[in-house]
């Protein structure tokens, strides 16, 4: 039950991410959890639950080597919990008078849906916006940890969910100043390519309406925009997975045909907002030797965003603008997903409180 307009309100915002093992034995058990999603593979129970661990089994090997290359567990835990401390800071200048606590649910490893709820639920909220760390959205990404979300809470306050923001001005405005810082600190390299690197997904999860492609590739031209310099740049996309086509082009083929143009790379990851397997490993060592084994004259890797102030701050304004409507699924700012999109969180209905 809401309290009097008098008191002091008190707002949750839940933050999502992907989670990731905390220590090699939670290797496996991560991967299962990932593998087991029915938005990863979308197969009936009994079978998906098999795969899932197959698979776990067979890649907990070299998933522990690359988890060993970070110290033996994933930074994404701690970055997010830093992220909701810069963000409560954040809030709290633009909300005073009232009780802010961000908390951060993870889907494949702790802390996960059902353990953040509780801990919502013994916060007692008046409000509760929930907030995605994926700036744009997918199926297999804010859809599931929204569902999940859905099943686990039971408390009270009124919810609102944003299922995307990947134009706001404050994301694109700091990945805009982290190129331009990575590429002076790296000397200002002329003749490169500006390489914008996303999580790849299944070509027939795009074709069936999941609006990320198109989002990945507003947002990078969004950022080229705020860039002040022109820069020969593209979208390219990661971490693929399996015999099955996947949206591209690869990023380790851009590298590539940099390469035979005589081109350096600059490689921002435009999907993470946080440092995890697929910035420190893949883009850091695999992409890295790939590029000095082609002989590109220039790799430079951009840092994901963390808690950038300018991006902290239009997280804030985000929660912000949501707490100023209605309860239900909605983009931040202008953003529409093109009718083109059956799968945009409007229609799908993805269970935050209308």
């Amino acid at each position: 039950m809401a309290r009097d307009s008098g008191q002091m309100r008190r707002i949750a915002v839940v933050l999502f991410n992907l989670g990731g093992p905390d220590g090699p034995g939670a290797v496996r058990p991560f991967l299962y959890n990932l593998f087991s999603d029915p938005a990863i593979i979308p197969w009936p129970a009994p079978f998906r639950q098999l795969l899932a661990a197959l698979i776990s089994r067979t890649r907990e090997k070299a998933a522990k080597a690359n988890y060993a290359l970070m110290g033996g567990a994933s930074p994404l835990a701690p970055e997010t919990e830093a992220q909701a401390r810069a963000l409560e800071t954040a809030l709290a200048a633009r909300i005073p008078g009232s009780t802010v606590k961000a908390f951060v649910a993870m889907r494949y490893w702790r802390p996960m849906s059902d353990e953040t709820a509780a801990a919502v639920e013994a916060f007692a909220p008046d409000e509760i916006v929930l907030l995605p760390l994926y700036p744009q959205f997918s199926t297999t990404t804010t859809a599931s940890s929204l569902k999940a979300w859905a099943a686990a809470y039971r408390g009270g306050g009124r919810a609102r969910a944003v299922c995307c923001y990947p134009t706001e001005a404050e994301l694109a405005e700091a990945h805009a100043r982290r190129i331009e810082a990575a590429w002076r600190e790296a000397g200002s390299p002329d003749k490169v390519r500006l390489l914008f690197s996303a999580h790849g997904l299944p070509q027939k999860v795009v074709d069936g309406g999941d609006p990320y492609q198109a989002q990945i590739e507003a947002t990078a031209a969004a950022v080229v925009a705020r860039l002040e310099a022109a820069w020969d740049w593209s979208v390219c996309y990661q971490s693929r997975v399996g015999p099955m086509a996947w949206i591209g082009p690869a990023t380790p083929d851009a590298i590539a045909q940099a390469a035979r143009e005589g081109l350096g790379v600059v490689v921002a990851p435009i999907a993470f907002v946080s440092e995890h397997v697929e910035t420190l490993v893949e883009l850091d060592h695999e992409y890295a030797a790939l590029a000095a084994d082609l002989g590109c004259p220039a790799y430079v890797r951009v840092p994901a965003l963390g808690v950038d102030r300018v991006f902290i701050d239009g997280l804030a304004r985000i929660a912000v603008e949501a707490l100023a409507r209605d309860g239900g699924v909605r983009p931040a700012g202008d953003w529409a997903c093109a009718a083109c999109w059956p799968k945009c969180a409007r229609d799908q209905r993805t269970g935050a409180a209308a």
